[in-house]
């Protein structure tokens, strides 16, 4: 073939159009470019004096997008999502590199929205299984293009993408996808049409916040196609035949919903009132399911915050950047005063240095004081 091709030489790059060639075994070295690049961008940033607000920008604009683009090819693995993510913490709360500040604030705190008390920081890896999604969602909507059907054909021939399952020899590309396939289903809704080729009990079709399958367990029904539960003669919903198989929680929700006679199936994507998919409103399902799982297990991140509080408000106001982000800490109690650097674990008198009478925190320091009172 190079005799045919007239090839001289051939030369092998371990990145070509910014993604690597081969994944080996080692997928933090792979990738350990992507945290290369963040780390050395950070490094010209540590140099100069930034305020909050222009750190904040920094890291939503610049290092959380360095690796976006692998993110949507690649499952970068969870514990270089993890490094990646304590770089950017460290930057927040260092001045200057090579000194390890306090990190006032937990990490799962940052990565809450703006509204609950949070920064709206990424959750990279919750990101990164967003942006897979987008590819299976793609799979599935253009059946007909050459990667479709490349990989219809090598890996899931007799299903649909939806149906896909990890098999031997898999690519580590496909294996990624698979992992965004998880998201999909945990956000997808069947738009019925005549109801043909839909499980009653199986495919999620009732919208509704979490579980889109019927509630009511199946026990002996012979039920299963959702075309059985339509009127042959009217086209609509047999009612009686619903109320007589379902709970009535289920029973109203699926008989308000309308039946289109003679259209397919359609699939939408619930958390989008077109149905429409998007990478944002998938990292919301993504983080929303992960944070569930993390309260069943008896865990909680970060502290309890209201999203009825002040949050909003704060992020309202009409003044500099850097005012907003003092009252975001001073909101949270992580301003470095004496009585929370006690709390931390440091030796000093917590005693205000200015009147001498009360411990120094957020409250004396901005209200009590004798000398914030007159100011």
């Amino acid at each position: 073939m190079c005799d045919l091709l007239q090839v001289t030489k051939e030369m092998m790059n371990e990145i070509y159009l910014g993604l690597p060639v081969h994944v080996g075994q080692s997928k933090m070295k792979t990738f350990a470019y992507l945290k290369d690049r963040i780390w050395k961008r950070m490094q010209g940033w540590n140099e100069k004096f930034l305020s909050w607000a222009s750190k904040e920008i920094l890291i939503k604009a610049v290092a959380q997008a360095i690796p976006t683009f692998a993110m949507g090819c690649f499952d970068l693995s969870k514990s270089l999502c993890d490094q990646i993510g304590a770089m950017i913490c460290r930057f927040w709360w260092n001045h200057q590199e090579g000194k390890h500040k306090i990190h006032w604030l937990s990490k799962e705190q940052m990565l809450k929205p703006k509204e609950e008390g949070g920064l709206g920081f990424r959750d990279i890896h919750l990101f990164n299984l967003a942006m897979l999604a987008k590819q299976v969602w793609r799979l599935w909507q253009q059946p007909d293009s050459l990667c479709s059907r490349v990989l219809k054909a090598k890996y899931f021939p007799h299903t649909s993408v939806l149906e896909a399952k990890p098999k031997t020899g898999m690519s580590y590309t496909w294996r990624s996808i698979l992992g965004g396939l998880d998201v999909v289903k945990k956000g997808m809704v069947w738009r019925v049409g005549d109801g043909a080729g839909l499980n009653i009990w199986l495919d999620p079709w009732i919208p509704r916040e979490f579980s889109r399958r019927p509630r009511t367990p199946r026990g002996h029904i012979l039920l299963s196609e959702m075309a059985e539960l339509i009127d042959p003669y009217t086209g609509q919903w047999d009612v009686q035949l619903v109320r007589d198989t379902f709970w009535e929680e289920d029973a109203e929700l699926i008989l308000a919903l309308p039946v289109h006679q003679g259209r397919d199936n359609n699939l939408a994507w619930h958390y989008d009132k077109h149905g429409v998919f998007s990478v944002k409103s998938a990292y919301k399902v993504a983080r929303a399911d992960f944070l569930r799982n993390k309260s069943n297990f008896g865990q909680q991140g970060g502290s309890n915050c209201n999203p009825g509080g002040p949050w909003k408000n704060i992020w309202k106001l009409r003044c500099p950047n850097k005012i907003k982000h003092f009252l975001w800490r001073f909101a949270h109690n992580s301003h470095p005063l004496r009585c929370n650097l006690a709390r931390r674990g440091m030796k000093i008198c917590t005693r205000c240095p200015v009147c001498n009478h009360m411990g120094e925190d957020g409250g004396h320091l901005f209200f009590k004081c004798r000398v914030a009172k007159l100011l």
